[in-house]
């Protein structure tokens, strides 16, 4: 008599990709922990679309099962300089809440992510917040990301029915330094990722928005080749 068993399928998880370095890395912390991809993107009508084509090449190297680049144009609203015709930062990191906030993006992108994950029967997802982003976004912060998980229980059939959702932020208290050292770690191509808010005409990342100091410096401080093409 021979002994059969069932083989052991790997759960699955909602994995919001930007197409930045932070999103990269949180995915492939996703996989690397066991999990089948569904990758999510937003089409958010944001100033360029080269951000969106890096998150088709990252969703593609991890292996994604789906890679679903929803439409969903928040230029509508406008009241940030990613979706509204309002300058980018480029004289350096400031303290508080920048122009670049796109208000309440996180709690839009999770809640998408959240209802493709319930749909599709996954109850982890995952986000690339990080400590970076807590001074100036609100929306980053680990308090956020638990109030959302309570969320998402009381607001779903499964969360009510006793299945519960997980937001997963792994590099929530990293720093942008961490963030690069675990990308090399788990053997990613930064150059697949794009941070850049105010691209050139010529696709270079320009090199003095927050996105871009923030990225040369993490690569700085990790001590690790900066494969990024900026063009200052």
């Amino acid at each position: 008599m021979t002994d059969e068993t069932t083989p052991t399928v790997a759960p699955a998880a909602v994995v919001l990709v930007s197409g930045g370095l932070d999103s990269m890395v949180s995915a492939a912390r996703a996989k690397a922990d066991g999990y089948r991809l569904f990758a999510l993107s937003v089409d958010y009508n944001q100033r360029h679309r080269v951000e969106l084509d890096a998150a088709g090449r990252i969703a593609a190297a991890l292996g994604a099962e789906r890679h679903i680049v929803l439409p969903l144009d928040l230029s509508a609203f406008g009241g940030s300089a990613l979706t509204a015709d309002i300058a980018v930062p480029k004289d350096g990191v400031a303290p508080g809440i920048p122009v670049t906030y796109v208000p309440a993006r996180n709690t839009i992108f999770l809640s998408l992510a959240l209802g493709w994950a319930e749909a599709a029967g996954a109850r982890d997802l995952f986000i690339g917040v990080n400590a970076l982003d807590y001074s100036g976004y609100p929306d980053c912060r680990p308090e956020f990301i638990a109030a959302f998980e309570g969320l998402a229980e009381l607001a779903t059939k499964a969360g009510v029915e006793g299945e519960p959702f997980k937001i997963h932020a792994p590099l929530q208290h990293m720093t942008k330094a961490d963030i690069v050292r675990e990308c090399d770690r788990l053997g990613l191509d930064a150059g697949m990722s794009w941070s850049c808010y105010d691209p050139t005409p010529e696709g270079l990342h320009c090199g003095t928005c927050d996105s871009c100091r923030l990225r040369k410096k993490g690569f700085e401080d990790a001590g690790l080749p900066d494969p990024t093409r900026y063009a200052v």
